[in-house]
Formats: C-alpha cells, sequence, structure tokens
C-alpha cells in the first residue's frame, strides 16, 4: 500500500504545483494588463491627435492654397493692422476691398461643399454685362470662327423675371415725376406705398419663378444640371475624396463670414473718407468696385464654363444672379425696411434707373437668337466699361428739391 500511497502523493503534489504555476501566470498577466491597457490608450490618443493634426492642415491647405486668390488674403490682416494703427482711411479701405475677393470666393467654395453634403451680393449691371459679357468673349475667342449652340428656355424666363423687375423700379420713378408741380417734385406716400406694393409683387414672381424652374417646366434646365453634375462628378474623380465634411465647412464658413463681417464694416466706415482720398466718386466705389469684389467667385466661375463650352450653366450664373438680387434681395431689403420704419423705396435716380434698364433691354437683344459668339460678350463688356465710366465722370448727381405733404 505504501508505494501506492507515495505514488498518490506524487500525484496530487504535481496536480497542486500546475495549479499554482496557472494561478501565477494568470496573476502575472493580470497584474500586467492596466500597463499594457494605460500603453495602448497612450498611444491611442496619440494617433488620434497626430491623425487629427493632419486634417487639420489638410484643411487649412484646400481652403487658403486651394486658390489662385491666396495672396490676396494678406491683406486681410494688413486691413486690421491699418485700423488700429491708424494708418489712413484710404488705406483701411484698399485693404479691406482686396481682402473681399478672396474671402467671397472660399464661401462660395464652402457653401458648395455644404449643399453637397446637405442635400450678396453683387449689382445686375455686374452680373448682366461683366460677368456674362466676359464669359461669352473668352469663350467665344477660345472657340474662334465657330458659332455655338445657345438654349434660348433658360435665358428667356430669367429676362422675362427681369423686364418685371425693371418694371418695378421703373414705375415709381414715373410716379413721382408724374407728380411734379413747376421744379419740384412731390414726395407724396404715394410712391412709398407703390414701392411696397411692387416689392411684394416681385417676390411672389421669384417664387414663382422658383417653382418653375424646380417643380413644374423643370425638363428646361435638366441638361443644364445634368451637365453640371457631370462636371462635378469628373472634378470630384480628378481630385479625390474632399478632406472638408459637412462640420468643418459650417465651422470655416462661420469664420469665414465674421472676417468678412469685420472687413465689411471697415468698408462702410472709410468708403467716404477713401473716395474723397484716392479721388474715385463715392457711386463708382458702391456701383462697380463694390460688385466686382462681390462678384469674383461667379465671375470666375461662369469664364471657366464658358472655356469649357457650357454656356447654359454660364448663363445660369449671370442671369440667375441678377434675377435673385433684383426680385429677392431688393424686395427683402424694402420689406425689412418697411418693418423697422424706415421709409424706402424703390425709386433711384435716372441715371441709375436708365443704366439698368437699358442694360437689361441689351441682354436681351444679345441672347435673341440660338448662337453665341466673342462678338456677343465683346459687346457686353464695352456697355459695362461705357457704364463704368459714366459713374466715374460724374463726381455727385444733382438731388431735386422735394415737397413733403
Amino acid at each position: 500500500m505504501a508505494p501506492s500511497q507515495s505514488g498518490g502523493g506524487d500525484a496530487a503534489g504535481d496536480l497542486l504545483e500546475t495549479g499554482l504555476l496557472v494561478a501565477a501566470i494568470k496573476a502575472t498577466s493580470t497584474s500586467g494588463r492596466p500597463a499594457d491597457d494605460e500603453r495602448g490608450a497612450g498611444a491611442t490618443t496619440s494617433s488620434r491627435v497626430r491623425r487629427g493634426a493632419r486634417l487639420a492642415a489638410a484643411q487649412l491647405q484646400e481652403v487658403f492654397l486651394g486658390t489662385r486668390l491666396f495672396p490676396l488674403f494678406s491683406a486681410v490682416p494688413l486691413a486690421v493692422a491699418a485700423q488700429h494703427l491708424r494708418l489712413g482711411r484710404a488705406w483701411v479701405f484698399v485693404f479691406s476691398l482686396i481682402g473681399m475677393a478672396p474671402l467671397a470666393e472660399r464661401v462660395s467654395f464652402l457653401s458648395e461643399h455644404i449643399a453637397d453634403t446637405a442635400g450678396p451680393t453683387g449689382s445686375i449691371l455686374s452680373n448682366l454685362l461683366l460677368v456674362l459679357g466676359s464669359s461669352l468673349l473668352c469663350g467665344g475667342l477660345a472657340n474662334t470662327g465657330k458659332e455655338r449652340p445657345l438654349d434660348r428656355r433658360q435665358a428667356d424666363v430669367s429676362i422675362g423675371l427681369l423686364m418685371l423687375g425693371v418694371l418695378c423700379h421703373i414705375l415709381p420713378l414715373l410716379s413721382k415725376y408724374a407728380n411734379c408741380t413747376g421744379h419740384s417734385i412731390s414726395s407724396s406716400g404715394s410712391v412709398l406705398e407703390l414701392s411696397r406694393l411692387s416689392a411684394i409683387v416681385m417676390l411672389t414672381v421669384y417664387f414663382g419663378g422658383l417653382i418653375f424652374q424646380l417643380k413644374t417646366h423643370r425638363q428646361i434646365f435638366e441638361q443644364e444640371d445634368s451637365s453640371e453634375s457631370t462636371n462635378t462628378n469628373n472634378s470630384n474623380d480628378d481630385d479625390g475624396s474632399s478632406v472638408i465634411g459637412f462640420t468643418s465647412a459650417v465651422i470655416w464658413l462661420i469664420g469665414m463670414t465674421v472676417v468678412i463681417a469685420v472687413l465689411s464694416n471697415y468698408i462702410i466706415t472709410t468708403i467716404e473718407e477713401a473716395s474723397e482720398s484716392l479721388g474715385i466718386p463715392l457711386r463708382f466705389i458702391s456701383i462697380i468696385l463694390l460688385p466686382i469684389v462681390g462678384n469674383a467667385a461667379e465671375h470666375a466661375g461662369a469664364i471657366i464654363f464658358a472655356f469649357k463650352n457650357k454656356i447654359d450653366i454660364t448663363l445660369g450664373i449671370a442671369l440667375g444672379s441678377a434675377t435673385q438680387i433684383s426680385l429677392l434681395v431688393v424686395p427683402i431689403i424694402l420689406i425689412v425696411s418697411w418693418v423697422n420704419g424706415i421709409p424706402m423705396d424703390l425709386d433711384l435716380n435716372l441715371l441709375e434707373t436708365g443704366s439698368l434698364v437699358m442694360t437689361v433691354f441689351t441682354t436681351a437683344f444679345t441672347l435673341q437668337d440660338d448662337k453665341w459668339h466673342y462678338l456677343k460678350g465683346f459687346n457686353l463688356t464695352l456697355c459695362y466699361i461705357v457704364i463704368a465710366a459714366c459713374f466715374f465722370t460724374i463726381k455727385a448727381l444733382p438731388t431735386p428739391k422735394k415737397v413733403h405733404d
């Protein structure tokens, strides 16, 4: 029995030693896990920081270096420095005006990113004559000796809407002069009431045009939309996936909007003194220079599409923007003034109203056939130059005497 008991004791001892060894290994493994977890967590945090830094650097590169206007960004800190160092109103105005160009282009760029993910303005003269004219000119020169087809349906719709906008601007002016007695001009409330009624009509027509374009007759604009979509898809294929998502685009857009608001305030507070210091008429700055800066993004886009022989998209940019300003922005400003008790009307002076009327009629006659070439763009561009020269040569327009009721 002794040998058998000894064998059983050895077996029990072996089992005990094995159990202790396994327990020791488990204990060692368990005691080492917190350190490993801490090291893993630290590595994860570090990798996240590095990844976030790389993403931020890529976004900075795409936002600021992704445009050919990026050298003009240097004018933004120069404008702020000139304002705080009191270097002169003219310098503040010039730097602010230059800095607005790349900011306006980048705001358009970021807005497109938001629109792709989620599902100002210039003037009518600039859009119809300079933007459209230079686009037709450049596109025509790129295709010299050829007449390109032009889809008139979209142009007819936009020109018809613009005609109504022009009518709403002319009638208050005619009404004012129709009530004139002798050399005085009546400023009764009839002009103000007519302007407010016209603003409501303009908004109604604008939203009716949206329903026409987006719902009831969208087939008219399907060719343009498909061309633009094809161009966008090709651009995305060439450039790869964008590093700017919806949230990042919103954040960048808010930041640039704040900077634009600051520069706009600089322009507003310095425009009159800058006009006197630089010897440039105030009306030339407000009607010619500021719209060109505000239209920088649209202007560049329209010319690029014209070079690519996508004239329907160019027409959509120029005519669509002019229609939006005439039938949406202007009446909204008037209605907001009405709500705040500010007596604002649609009565422009004779020069501005005449320029607006001739601009719309010139554009309508230019687009009356279904062909386009560089000469049409040349004519529109020269019309804009003549109007700009007119506003530059007239230092100040006389203000007629008014008789208040």
